[in-house]
């Protein structure tokens, strides 16, 4: 199903519960992590673990419905950014050692970040005007990392999770975690072979749902932690408070402009997946679409209390594995993320999926996100140049991730901005794209040839 087109209810909500069980740990984990960091009681906790899934729910319908410039348009889904973690974790605790109250951190946070979600909405109206510096080249080097950098959070789950690994690291990958990642990962594999459409599309919630089926069989999932749930959360604006902590502002700054980045890649990659152009004017009207809904869709979050929003990554590997990349799907996307915030108990029952399961499922997404990177990357001229621009960005991306120890003497400022493959891979692609030159010959074969039929 191509953008424009109308899958059968059916059909939508079956490829909608993919998204679903794909990305509803993504936007709950953000949450819970700076929850446990402020100590913040279970009540509150729980209800900004609600209100993330409520605006993720209003913020993917509004970039998948599109509103004048507001948008991209695609089948971009929405959810809680992690780019945002560490220092939304320093701000809470900045006012609380100040002697504020668990209210008046997270008052804190959301208002920085409120007051800063127009920096997103400025750069996207710059895009246009960046034809020539994010080129095919510039967003599949960000797009393979976005995919690479992911697979690790994947393959760390088909573990067990980062808990266990930290808590208990002799439970960690057990038998019973990785058969019940590989039964997931041999179930997707076979169904996306089959001949049948309708096992094809349900690829992964089939998988899913069998291994959360055979976790329960064995005692892994617990349903207890749904006892204490409230049947019904209403949203209530600017909940705790508004406040700003001035020293903060610039730090949370540089973050959007982060997360412009990465959105550009994701936004590219959601395109390519989906049949659109990756190049020309529609395509920079998309993405420049994108950022603004990001921006706004930050600044809507913000006032109902939850954290940035951002772009998914995961989604494209749905896509890319059910071939469904309509944007009607995104409209049952929505109304389902909606009904999880306003009623837990629903959403609690998906939280409950074990980590392993969960792996077994994101590490093919991811992978066949670095993939889709890899063929934007091929729609380009690879001469020397690109070879060159590459190998940097590539090495300066991944290198940061294999040995973050590298930042360890500079300021937290600047190991937020570059702790990220995709930020300093990114910003190393658009800084060489921009001050490496291209030699007359390399001009002529960029202009004269079909870059598909180019051998690299």
């Amino acid at each position: 199903y191509g953008l424009n087109d109308k899958p059968a209810p059916t059909t939508s909500f079956l490829a909608a519960l993919q998204h679903l069980l794909a990305i509803f740990i993504g936007i709950m984990t953000p949450p819970l992590i700076i929850g446990g960091a402020l100590q913040l009681p279970p009540d509150m906790k729980a209800y900004i673990i609600s209100m993330a899934l409520f605006v993720s729910g209003i913020a993917t319908f509004i970039q998948v419905k599109k509103f004048g410039p507001i948008g991209s348009g695609l089948l971009s889904i929405q959810g809680t950014s992690f780019t945002f973690l560490s220092l939304s974790i320093g701000i809470g605790l900045s006012v609380k050692a100040a002697g504020g109250s668990p209210e008046q951190a997270l008052g804190t946070i959301f208002g920085v970040a409120l007051i800063c979600s127009p920096m997103e909405m400025i750069f996207s109206r710059f895009v246009p005007a960046l034809k020539k510096v994010i080129t095919p080249l510039v967003s599949g080097i960000v797009v393979t990392l976005i995919g690479l950098s992911l697979i690790r959070v994947a393959v760390t789950d088909i573990g067990g999770g980062q808990w266990l690994l930290s808590n208990k690291p002799e439970l960690y990958a057990s038998p019973t975690n990785l058969l019940l990642a590989a039964l997931v990962i041999v179930t997707i594999i076979v169904l996306n072979r089959s001949r049948n459409q309708w096992l094809r599309m349900g690829a992964i919630a089939i998988a899913l749902i069998l291994g959360y089926c055979v976790a329960a069989a064995l005692g892994l999932v617990q349903f207890a932690k749904l006892g204490g749930m409230d049947l019904f959360t209403a949203p209530v604006p600017f909940k705790f408070g508004f406040y700003i902590s001035w020293e903060h502002v610039l730090p949370m700054a540089l973050l959007y402009l982060i997360t412009t980045v990465e959105s550009m890649g994701d936004l590219t990659a959601t395109s390519m997946v989906s049949g659109e152009p990756v190049e020309g004017e529609a395509y920079m009207k998309r993405i420049s679409g994108g950022i603004l809904g990001d921006g706004i869709n930050s600044a809507l979050a913000a006032v109902f209390n939850s954290f940035p929003n951002t772009t998914f990554s995961q989604n494209n590997g749905v896509i890319q594995m059910t071939g469904v990349a309509s944007r009607h799907v995104g409209f049952w996307i929505s109304g389902l993320l909606v009904i999880f915030g306003l009623f837990p108990v629903i959403g609690g029952l998906i939280s409950l999926i074990p980590n392993s399961v969960l792996g077994g499922a994101t590490v093919i997404m991811f992978g066949t996100v670095a993939a889709a990177g890899i063929r934007i990357i091929a729609s380009s001229v690879i001469d020397r140049r690109g070879m060159l621009i590459m190998a940097i960005s590539l090495a300066m991306g991944l290198g940061v991730v294999f040995r973050p120890e590298i930042l360890a003497g500079f300021p937290d400022v600047i190991k937020q901005i570059f702790g990220s493959a995709i930020t300093t891979g990114g910003l190393t692609a658009i800084f060489l794209n921009v001050v490496l030159p291209q030699s007359l010959r390399e001009q002529k074969v960029e202009t004269s040839q079909d870059p598909l039929s180019v051998k690299h």
